[in-house]
């Protein structure tokens, strides 16, 4: 058909009315494409239809429950000594304690993570915040409480293209690195940050007392998610810690020290044995790798913006 074929319109979740989302998701599910994976997703649980409805209106439907999905995933509601909880579930299998029901959203997301981290074998898995400028990809291990999720919000916000708030996926053959564009997980004060930089920006629902404290999730930049199908190569790792009121301080990381620190921060490299770990050196080499402590976002965005200008 050529230049004159027909381009099918993608149906997204946003073109489902949320009452009938919450009849789907109650009884025979939904499939989402959540590049680069289909989820099928399964819950009567309110909170989770409207964290959908909010953070994923523009991932794409695929309204055949009949058709391939890499993972089926449910949050199912439990009731135990008359406290309201709720279960993940993993093709049936529930690999969790339960949680408060007001956290079945969240847990959706951290199920999600564990499904990608557990089974994804086929590229390499680092605990990383991700993204990419004009073609070149930026990579922030980093432990809980050391910033990472604001920075890489704020990023985001900042122009940023998102490929993942959680974790690198790299692919070992073309030293690549995959986009798996997900709402950004946002915990505590982190929360307010991002609302007052950006305040039409969409949150979704909020989970108290977790045991991560507060959290909520931010959702994708329509950039990030245009452009979900774009791989990218590796430029920079970077090394965030948050400390608050510091004065911006930057020194380079030795490689051999961040090749060390990138492999305690994946989650698969022994899976690929050798060329699992020369995949992981192929890009601490060609990535220029600092150790960035930071007090003030607006000086961190500064200096990746020169960062990216000197590249």
């Amino acid at each position: 058909m050529g230049a004159f074929a027909r381009v099918t319109a993608v149906r997204t979740l946003s073109s489902l009315p949320r009452p009938e989302l919450r009849r789907r998701l109650g009884s025979s599910g939904i499939r989402l494409r959540v590049a680069p994976f289909v989820v099928h997703i399964r819950s009567p649980i309110p909170v989770v239809a409207e964290g959908l409805h909010a953070l994923y209106a523009d991932h794409e439907w695929l309204d055949d429950n009949d058709g391939f999905a890499d993972f089926h995933v449910a949050v199912q509601p439990r009731r135990r000594w008359f406290r309201p909880l709720c279960v993940f579930e993993f093709d049936g299998f529930q690999p969790f304690t339960p949680l408060a029901l007001g956290e079945a959203f969240a847990f959706l997301e951290w199920g999600l993570n564990w499904c990608v981290t557990g089974h994804c074998h086929t590229l390499l898995t680092i605990h990383s915040a991700v993204l990419e400028k004009n073609g070149r990809v930026l990579v922030m291990p980093a432990p809980p409480g050391s910033g990472k999720s604001t920075l890489c919000a704020a990023l985001m916000l900042h122009g940023w293209r998102l490929l993942s708030d959680e974790m690198a996926l790299l692919d070992p053959v073309s030293g690549r690195v995959v986009p798996a564009p997900r709402p950004v997980s946002l915990k505590n004060q982190s929360i307010n940050v991002v609302r007052r930089l950006a305040p039409d920006a969409v949150m979704g629902p909020v989970a108290h007392d977790t045991m991560k404290g507060t959290v909520a999730h931010l959702r994708v930049s329509a950039d990030s998610l245009a452009r979900a199908h774009v791989s990218a190569p590796p430029a920079w790792v970077v090394f965030p810690r948050f400390e608050q009121a510091a004065p911006l301080s930057v020194e380079p990381r030795p490689k051999a020290r961040a090749l060390v620190e990138l492999a305690s921060n994946s989650f698969n490299h022994h899976v690929h044995g050798r060329a699992g770990f020369e995949a992981l050196a192929h890009l601490v080499d060609r990535s220029q790798c600092f150790e960035l402590r930071y007090g003030h976002l607006a000086e961190a965005l500064a200096w990746f913006d020169a960062l990216e200008a000197q590249a």
